[in-house]
């Protein structure tokens, strides 16, 4: 269904309109405040029912106090429902999530990648952690405006209203050094063809990340050879994979920026009939901890989820309970070299 399809959100000033009121009184007769008449009330309520009215959960909540539970959502891939806590990376950020929320006394609820404009607001929260927030990310825009304390990147926060982005925090990563320290790692270890597999996604991640790559291949004078997912999924990566080794020159080096089976990576390597490291260098984004265990070790750049969550919780605990603190945390991605990217003096030595 397109966005032009969905029917409108019928909003409170749609009912006041409809029954020739005030909001303030839709609000009062929807709430069971203020001293009206009973006939008014009643005839609010029926107005609102015929046309399908739905309260703001948020508003709500504004107005009763807190819940005591924290939003979490991952906006990757946001055209299409998926879920996300299959991926090493938010698995663990979900979990870290939830385990930084509990020691606070927070629940976590995690909210929808896919559905009709604004369903978030129906459920009630106090604050809301955003992963890797889309391009002018509605779903952060909406809980500012609805004064629901936000923790995103720092883009997602600069793209709101001046007014409401008081109620925001960030935590964030230098993406674009990250991966220039994969690629150096790479062109010392021997690389010449370093090929690259992204998401074709309007996260900050990916955006950066590929914009970095392509700035890399210009000043090192080589040519770009990437594949960018339209999709998440292991049917997706495992195919752009394959494409990318059964060209005419294929490539030396292998960066992936998606989450992957590092043993089933391996394995569909082999298969095409290229050796780790001997003909291709492997490095890879990855949370997942068989990579320290298969043959060869494999080299990963991780981005933290367990530090990264552990910061977002605490942000929004201290804003939400009326306590100083910074802004935001900037954080510096982990990356560890290991056999499947040697330079080549260490294979050598491997092979002896």
């Amino acid at each position: 269904m397109s966005q032009s399809d969905r029917t409108p959100r019928v909003r409170l000033v749609d009912v006041a309109r409809a029954a020739g009121v005030s909001k303030t009184t839709v609000s009062d007769a929807l709430n069971g405040a203020g001293r009206l008449p009973a006939a008014t009330r009643e005839h609010v309520q029926k107005v609102a029912r015929a046309l399908g009215y739905r309260p703001n959960a948020t508003a709500r909540l504004l107005r009763a106090g807190h819940t005591r539970l924290l939003g979490l959502a991952a906006r990757e891939y946001v055209e299409t429902p998926w879920v996300y806590a299959d991926l090493a990376y938010f698995s663990q950020i979900v979990t870290a999530t939830t385990q930084a929320a509990l020691a606070h006394g927070y629940g976590v609820v995690l909210l929808p990648t896919y559905g009709p404009d604004d369903c978030w607001l129906d459920i009630p929260l106090d604050g809301v952690f955003v992963i890797d927030p889309v391009e002018g990310d509605p779903m952060v825009r909406d809980f500012l405006a609805a004064g629901v304390p936000v923790v995103a990147d720092r883009r997602a926060l600069a793209e709101v209203p001046v007014e409401t982005r008081e109620a925001g925090r960030w935590v964030d990563f230098d993406y674009g050094a990250a991966v220039r320290q994969v690629l150096d790692h790479l062109e010392a270890a021997g690389a010449e063809r370093i090929a690259v597999v992204a998401g074709a996604t309007t996260a900050c991640f990916h955006q950066q990340s590929v914009r970095a790559y392509h700035e890399w291949c210009a000043e090192q004078g080589r040519e770009p050879r990437i594949a960018c997912l339209p999709a998440p999924g292991v049917e997706h990566t495992l195919q752009a994979v394959t494409e990318l080794l059964a060209a005419p020159a294929p490539p030396d080096a292998l960066f992936t920026l998606v989450e992957l089976s590092p043993p089933l990576l391996l394995d569909t390597i082999r298969r095409l009939g290229r050796s780790v490291p001997g003909d291709l260098l492997l490095a890879c984004t990855t949370e997942d901890s068989a990579a320290c265990y298969t043959d060869p070790p494999i080299s990963t750049l991780s981005f933290l989820p367990g530090e990264t969550a552990q910061a977002a919780v605490d942000l929004l605990v201290d804003r939400l309970e009326g306590r100083e603190g910074d802004p935001g945390h900037l954080f510096s991605a982990d990356f560890r070299v290991r056999a499947s990217s040697a330079v080549p003096e260490r294979r050598g030595a491997r092979r002896g």
